[in-house]
């Protein structure tokens, strides 16, 4: 057999099945798609809540940032320490747990540690100063709704 003919009887199945798909591509784009609410509550594209997951990012913006992970939801920042405050620095943990925006859908963690001579030391965090920063959080993330919403 020549290799014309091979490659004739090879090729026109294959070309055959690519114009079936296209047809079929065809046919199913003419359907009306579902538009999408963007200012929706579940909003996650990346995962988890947008609305959160950029609230949750400006929040922390203060200290240099060790992971950030839009999937799993979950940003760690590294130590940082106030410039008006060398003896004392501070590591942020933020999770957002769910793609709604509530205020269950967000858990903030943070650690302190103070100078001790040249060794820093575990301090306790005041459960306040977790919560304030879960509140600027979820007033942020409902105001990039908001703005979303009417924009």
């Amino acid at each position: 057999m020549r290799r014309s003919a091979r490659f004739f009887r090879s090729t026109v199945p294959a070309l055959g099945a690519l114009a079936a798909l296209a047809a079929l591509a065809a046919c199913s784009s003419n359907r009306e798609r579902p538009k999408a609410d963007l200012a929706a509550a579940q909003v996650n594209t990346i995962g988890v809540n947008s609305y959160l997951w950029r609230a949750a990012l400006e929040a922390v913006s203060f200290a240099p940032l060790l992971q950030a992970d839009s999937n799993g939801g979950v940003i760690v920042t590294d130590w940082y320490a106030n410039p008006a405050n060398p003896g004392e620095r501070v590591k942020v943990t933020v999770s957002i747990l769910d793609t709604d925006l509530r205020a269950d859908a967000l858990r903030v963690a943070a650690s302190r540690q103070v100078a001790q001579g040249a060794n820093w030391v575990d301090a306790p965090v005041q459960a306040a100063t977790v919560q304030k920063l879960e509140d600027i959080i979820l007033t942020k993330a409902r105001e990039l709704r908001r703005q979303a919403v009417a924009g």
